[in-house]
């Protein structure tokens, strides 16, 4: 990453590589750090949503919320493809709302917790169709016990983001 301090301008080859490199940097002074895949992994995530639209489902051409609930029970229905994509979705929808959005979720009826346990209990189900990721026997069982950690460091990424000069801190991609 190329940094021009003076500016705030960050130069980066892609947003992947940038959220990357920040997770590694709040994982490094983590008192249990994840392991890299896990934090390679959760920048594909956020590089994903990335784009808002992936946030949510459209139905008959509109924009609405994932029921991230109703969907894991329906995935039981679904061809076993189809099954590791809505999975993978779940999970990761999961993922990015529990940590960027955590200020957002307190107080509310559907809360942090709750889609904590949705990524978890989506992710461990994923494991079951994909028992090996990036070379990793139990990839997913072992994200899924990590998940409240991995969202936690981009929670911490939201809020480091946020908090630094707002009007002139500017993401270009490279």
């Amino acid at each position: 990453m190329f940094s021009n301090s003076s500016s705030g301008l960050v130069l980066e080859n892609s947003l992947q590589c940038y959220f990357f490199d920040q997770l590694n940097e709040l994982n490094k002074k983590s008192l249990r750090p994840l392991s890299n895949e896990a934090i390679f992994y959760s920048s594909l995530v956020m590089d994903r949503f990335g784009v808002v639209h992936q946030l949510f489902e459209e139905k008959e051409g509109k924009y609405t919320n994932k029921s991230l609930g109703i969907k894991l029970m329906e995935t039981v229905h679904l061809s076993k493809e189809r099954r590791k994509r809505e999975l993978k979705d779940i999970g990761d929808t999961a993922l990015f709302v529990s940590g960027f959005f955590s200020d957002s979720l307190n107080g509310k009826i559907i809360d942090v917790r709750y889609y904590q346990e949705i990524g978890q209990a989506a992710y461990s189900k994923l494991n079951s169709l994909v028992p090996s990721f990036y070379d990793v026997d139990s990839f997913y069982v072992e994200f899924s016990k990590s998940f409240s950690n991995m969202a936690f460091l981009i929670e911490l990424l939201a809020k480091e983001y946020s908090s630094k000069n707002k009007s002139k801190d500017l993401l270009l991609i490279a």
